[in-house]
């Protein structure tokens, strides 16, 4: 599948943002969806993941509680809902697929990738 990300940009601390993945092509239900990012100088990192056919999400420890990841099936499309957030959020944030019901958190078991959309937090 092609990933199309979106709904980056400039936010305070503090404030919200919701990304959103829309995918071309037909996502099968054996798919899982995932959302990572990398910050300047550092290696990309999971930020949380989600199953498409059942919807069960996983999350990394530093966004938990305040980042929701959910998908919309009519629309072949998998949103970031970003709470709280904090200056060490800011990173280019990319979305990712991958065949199989079941999420990994290292980046090498996806094969599909979005081309990522910048989220900078003001402190």
């Amino acid at each position: 599948v092609q990933l199309q990300a979106s709904g980056g940009g400039l936010v305070q601390a503090g404030g919200s943002l919701r990304l959103s993945c829309a995918a071309s092509g037909r996502i099968v239900s054996s798919y899982s969806m995932a959302w990572f990012r990398q910050a300047p100088g550092k290696e990309r990192e999971f930020v949380a993941a989600i199953i498409w056919s059942g919807g069960a999400t996983y999350y990394a420890d530093s966004v938990k509680g305040r980042f929701t990841i959910s998908r919309d099936k009519a629309n072949n499309t998998v949103y970031l809902q970003m709470n709280s957030l904090k200056p060490e959020d800011t990173a280019v944030y990319y979305c990712a697929a991958r065949r199989g019901s079941y999420w990994y958190t290292s980046n090498r078991y996806y094969s599909d990738w979005g081309q990522g959309t910048l989220v900078t937090v003001s402190s």
